[in-house]
């Protein structure tokens, strides 16, 4: 709907066009709608919601690799989210260096495949780390031999891994990683002329920087596109932790392990008697065969027990409850 003219402009108009300072022709000239130019070979496949939804999904990639990647390279790291932007393919792969990481994932059960890119340096870096050095890459580049190739890949392997986490809102991903390559001609996913969106990422181990790029083929992305808007991505995530988060925590806590540990009774002894402890010595307790002992969960009192055997082992038989009040 056009702009709604007040009564004053429209009389103004049409005293503008009574003494001529007006021409009805201009007017209608400009009420057309310029062309805009398409550029068929690259079509806008990806909106700015779509990329938008994109940097949310590796915001929260990057915090799991900063939570993870520690545990294996005993160092911060820092990774945060650059840009994302659409391009076609072949503008990527010719702008990839020689050597290069390229690891080949499959977005399974979508079709085709990703690539995540991993800067020279990083690589270097994580071998570096892993062999007990410093964490300190090559002054001059050069290609990485088998055995940094194959620490290389299991460090892909674990980053691979936790794309399913972030991805779960949009769709249940079962990636992995498929080769590592570091020759960019070997690593042709797709046809040079189709569009992807690229994801940057700023990745610090230390006081090393680099960028590690996702390379998401729209081929790939095509049929969960729809799902790809912050609108839909919010409110899966809402649906999710309304139902699933109590029992994920529940699930969680069952799985930790907590130490039990059963006293038969405690007694007063002098250092001297301590040292010169021998064995078949006896200590005298505080408490009865028959008497019921404290069992402790952590620091805290929570069961009475009888001692008893179970087959071979020492065993006790929980007979009562300690609540908090008691």
């Amino acid at each position: 709907m056009g702009e709604v003219l007040s009564q004053n402009e429209i009389d103004s108009l049409l005293q503008a066009l009574s003494s001529g300072e007006l021409d009805a022709d201009d007017i209608s000239a400009s009420d057309e709608r310029t062309a805009k130019n398409y550029d068929f070979k690259r079509p806008a496949k990806f909106s700015k919601e779509h990329l938008r939804t994109l940097e949310i999904i590796f915001e929260h990639y990057g915090r799991l690799l900063s939570t993870n990647l520690p545990v294996y390279l005993r160092k911060n790291i820092q990774v945060s989210v650059v840009n994302s932007e659409a391009c076609t393919f072949s503008e990527f792969s010719t702008a990839l260096a020689n050597p290069v990481l390229l690891g080949i994932v499959s977005f399974q059960p979508l079709n085709g495949n990703v690539m995540i890119e991993l800067a020279a340096n990083l690589g270097f870096t994580m071998v570096d780390r892993m062999l007990g050095g410093p964490g300190n890459p090559l002054e001059k580049s050069r290609d990485f031999s088998e055995i940094e190739r194959t620490i290389v890949d299991k460090m892909m392997a674990v980053c691979v891994s936790l794309l399913r986490e972030p991805w779960k809102n949009v769709v249940e991903l079962t990636p992995y990683l498929e080769r590592v390559e570091t020759n960019p001609q070997f690593a042709q996913i797709i046809a040079p002329s189709e569009m992807i969106a690229i994801v940057t990422l700023n990745i610090k181990i230390g006081d090393i920087e680099g960028l590690m790029n996702i390379c998401l083929p729209y081929f790939t992305l095509e049929t969960v596109m729809d799902k790809l808007n912050t609108k839909y991505w919010y409110a899966s995530m809402k649906e999710n932790d309304d139902e699933n988060y109590e029992e994920y925590i529940e699930t969680v806590i069952r799985k930790v392990h907590m130490p039990i540990k059963a006293v038969l009774g405690k007694s007063s002894i002098t250092v001297s008697d301590f040292v010169n402890l021998q064995c078949g010595d006896i200590i005298k307790l505080g408490s009865k065969v028959d008497n019921e002992m404290d069992i402790y969960v952590g620091n805290l009192k929570k069961f009475r027990a009888l001692p008893g055997t179970a087959k071979e082992s020492y065993a006790v038989r929980v007979t009562q409850v300690m609540r908090e009040e008691e």
